[in-house]
């Protein structure tokens, strides 16, 4: 059985943990892919709301096996924290399983990680402060720490010494900041060991197998296309990968048993954090916007940054990630517009442009070009099936769909698990 891929096609915050949600129950695997706890999923069950920072959103699914991949970053006292707290809330959490070779944040990385952002000032990325990007650094500087070295305290002790010695003369000498002891951080972490050692396995050989077995695999990313360390808004982006291609490296998983690739998009676009946004409203539209919608970051806290659909920046989702279909989201939050403007193409420099500019310089100046479309005043959180769904609300489906190149097969018309129209399935 094929595995199949689901992912933000925007900047992230789309409602990626409602779409695996409503597939909970016909996967057998569901696998966070990248990113650490700088990435939020808030799930509805019933009368129930789920926020969820570092878990795979197949947790709340009974016949699910949750998976933290490789390609993850784990604070292990984040992990165990929410953990915790979804035991106590009567969910079954003894399925999970982490990768032994997924890297570990560290008091270190987080300290690095404020510091550094404070020390940027205007220039400031917007980061989360959790220490991911630092984690991420040491990973690819070959001195980070893995899940596996907790379980062998001389290995573990060698690779936090070695990473202290640099990073505490920075600390020290650069930053003014006291130095962080080796035997607290070694102390702490080995601490962890006995907490998580049953939920660690190999879980590339795990998936594998279960693919072979004809199980169902899906693979979930966390932020969206546009943050993407390569093909994002570099350098507003994360630390990891998380369009399709991410999937893959992140998972152990061949790109040849992917059969779908899944965007979710939102009805409109949000973004948070620093960087170019050509859609933003500052107006009493965009406050709207984000009361209706309830834009505040499930991690950060943070308000969300509003604006309309951004037919361009859909497109760029489709071709860099090779999609299958959409799942469009907070349909229902537009209702209530006389007309809805959606972006078709950028103007710079007095050019009109239909495809995401590769130069930083030329996004940050880009302007967008609005198509009007009518608005509904309906109640569409009721609506069962497309032909439910009033004229207007049906064209601005249809028109997202033809501007952004894939096919709309499913569409969110409310925030509850069973306020969604099924129009093709994914499975």
């Amino acid at each position: 059985m094929p595995a199949l891929v689901l992912l933000g096609a925007q900047w992230g915050d789309e409602g990626k943990g409602k779409a695996t949600d409503l597939l909970g129950g016909s996967v057998d695997y569901v696998v966070r892919y990248q990113g650490g706890n700088n990435a939020g999923h808030t799930v509805v069950v019933g009368d129930q709301k789920y926020a969820l920072h570092l878990l795979p959103s197949g947790i709340l699914s009974p016949g699910c096996t949750p998976v933290i991949g490789n390609g993850v970053v784990i604070d292990p006292a984040v992990l165990l924290s929410e953990l915790s707290g979804l035991n106590e809330r009567g969910i079954d959490t003894s399925k999970l399983l982490i990768s032994g070779n997924a890297h570990l944040i560290t008091p270190y990385h987080q300290t690095i990680d404020k510091v550094t952002e404070r020390f940027l000032g205007k220039r400031k990325i917007g980061t989360t402060g959790r220490g991911i990007g630092p984690a991420y650094a040491d990973k690819i500087n070959r001195v980070g720490i893995r899940v596996q070295d907790l379980f062998d305290e001389s290995i573990l002790l060698q690779k936090v010494e070695a990473a202290l010695n640099d990073k505490n003369q920075v600390l020290v000498k650069l930053f003014n900041r006291r130095a962080i002891s080796t035997e607290q951080v070694v102390e702490e972490y080995l601490g962890y060991a006995e907490q998580i050692k049953d939920y660690v396995a190999d879980t590339t050989l795990v998936l594998n197998q279960a693919l072979e077995q004809d199980k169902v695999v899906l693979l979930e990313g966390g932020q969206g296309t546009l943050l993407d360390v390569d093909h994002g808004t570099y350098p507003f982006v994360t630390s990891s990968n998380p369009t399709a291609g991410g999937a893959c490296t992140g998972s152990g998983i061949g790109p040849t048993k992917i059969s779908r690739v899944i965007g979710i998009l939102k009805a409109y676009t949000t973004r948070v954090g620093a960087g170019p946004f050509p859609t933003e409203l500052l107006d009493k539209d965009g406050d709207e916007l984000r009361r209706i919608g309830g834009e505040r970051g499930v991690t950060t806290g943070r308000d969300r940054r509003c604006g309309w659909f951004d037919a361009v920046i859909a497109r760029y989702a489709t071709r860099v990630n090779g999609l299958t279909d959409f799942f469009l989201t907070k349909l229902d939050v537009l209702t209530g517009w006389e007309q809805i403007p959606v972006c078709v193409a950028y103007e710079i420099d007095g050019e009109r442009v239909t495809e995401l500019p590769y130069s930083q310089t030329d996004f940050h100046h880009a302007k967008p070009v609005y198509e009007y479309l009518p608005g509904w005043n309906e109640d569409i959180s009721k609506a069962k099936t497309f032909a439910d769904l009033p004229k207007n609300a049906q064209d601005y489906v249809k028109a997202l769909e033809e501007m952004s190149g894939a096919p709309i097969s499913a569409i969110g018309v409310g925030p509850g698990r069973t306020e969604t129209i099924e129009i093709n399935s994914f499975l």
